[in-house]
């Protein structure tokens, strides 16, 4: 299978870093192609220009969002990691969104109905956040991210989202609690019976 890992975070000593160390080494293990996107590393432009609005309604990108296209088009499976900064997805990330996720290729509208064109991938988002759960919980803002994030995004345009992981209070996480958490996303990904990639 085709995996495409689309990463956001600045620090290579990060727990999100971890967690892409993590998914990449149980997918190699399983044989699977992997491509990893790291965004930062590859300096991608997040700033959706006039001209990046002007072509997409021509169904005409630029040469490094065709890039960008061309491995989610080739992916069967996406893995979105990055950490929750101000309730939301890292800039570099959401841009990344904003263009490469263009109408056209990630979703249009016929008759004036939405249609999601990423259909038949499967996806994963692993998050972390410095907020507690229970203070999430307790604003609502947990219900708030799946909302922005899987039914304003990923679901929008056709993914399949398999699993959302919220990892919560990592910026001050203890070793029992990171060896917890890598074991959750080794099974996401390693165990037959709980995931169809």
């Amino acid at each position: 299978m085709k995996h495409l890992i689309i990463y956001a975070h600045p620090n290579d000593q990060s727990l999100n870093n971890h967690f892409k160390k993590t998914v990449v080494e149980v997918l190699q293990n399983a044989g699977h192609e992997i491509e990893v996107r790291d965004l930062y590393r590859i300096n991608f432009n997040p700033v959706l220009s006039l001209e990046d609005m002007k072509g997409q309604r021509m169904g005409a990108v630029d040469a490094g969002v065709q890039k960008e296209q061309a491995f989610i088009s080739r992916a069967d499976h996406i893995t979105f990691i990055y950490p929750i900064w101000w309730t939301g997805m890292p800039a570099i990330l959401k841009g990344y969104i904003d263009r490469v996720f263009s109408y056209g290729f990630a979703y249009e509208y016929n008759a004036g109905v939405q249609k999601g064109l990423l259909n038949g991938r499967q996806a994963v988002i692993i998050n972390t956040h410095g907020k507690s759960a229970a203070e999430y919980a307790g604003i609502g803002m947990d219900k708030a991210l799946l909302l922005t994030s899987d039914k304003g995004i990923y679901s929008y345009c056709g993914l399949d989202v398999k699993q959302h992981f919220f990892f919560d209070r990592a910026d001050r996480a203890e070793s029992e609690c990171i060896e917890n958490w890598t074991k959750q996303v080794v099974s996401a990904f390693d165990n037959p019976d709980t995931n169809t990639f």
